[in-house]
């Protein structure tokens, strides 16, 4: 019998201290390298995007895919093809850790238009400021120095 899961992940990650970076013109063949990755992993890409010190990915995992592996696996190549490319010249990597979240299918819709409208967006609200509101909504306890 085969496994079958519906699980939507919002996998949020920044710059290695969230230095503004990924500046905007190469951001589009990043996403598409991500994209790539993400297929090769039998995985599926809803949404892609960020702005110039993170990225948020909506996607479903494929039932054989352990979330730590995949997010490793899509820093560390893309972080090779970064530096290969010359992508973004100030690039120093990305930051140790991530933020991952479950929804309901039923969000799917919502969170989409969610990260497509990330520049807007963040001229509103810094990426700590984002990040901190998504712990607090998922109730995730957090120490704030990990955080700076």
């Amino acid at each position: 019998m085969s496994s079958y899961t519906q699980i939507l992940y919002q996998i949020i990650f920044s710059t290695k201290n969230r230095e503004k970076v990924l500046i905007e013109k190469n951001r589009s063949e990043l996403f598409n390298y991500i994209w790539g990755v993400i297929k090769n992993k039998k995985s599926y890409l809803y949404r892609i995007n960020g702005v110039d010190d993170h990225i948020h990915i909506l996607t479903h995992l494929h039932p054989t895919i352990a979330l730590s592996d995949f997010i490793k696996d899509i820093k560390v190549s893309s972080s090779v093809m970064i530096k290969e490319k010359n992508l973004f010249p100030q690039f120093n990597g990305w930051q140790i850790g991530y933020g991952a979240f479950t929804y309901s299918i039923d969000a799917k819709e919502k969170l989409s238009k969610y990260i497509i409208n990330q520049t807007e967006h963040h001229k509103e609200e810094t990426f700590i400021e984002e990040f901190k509101r998504i712990l607090d909504e998922f109730s995730v306890k957090y120490d704030e120095k990990y955080l700076l």
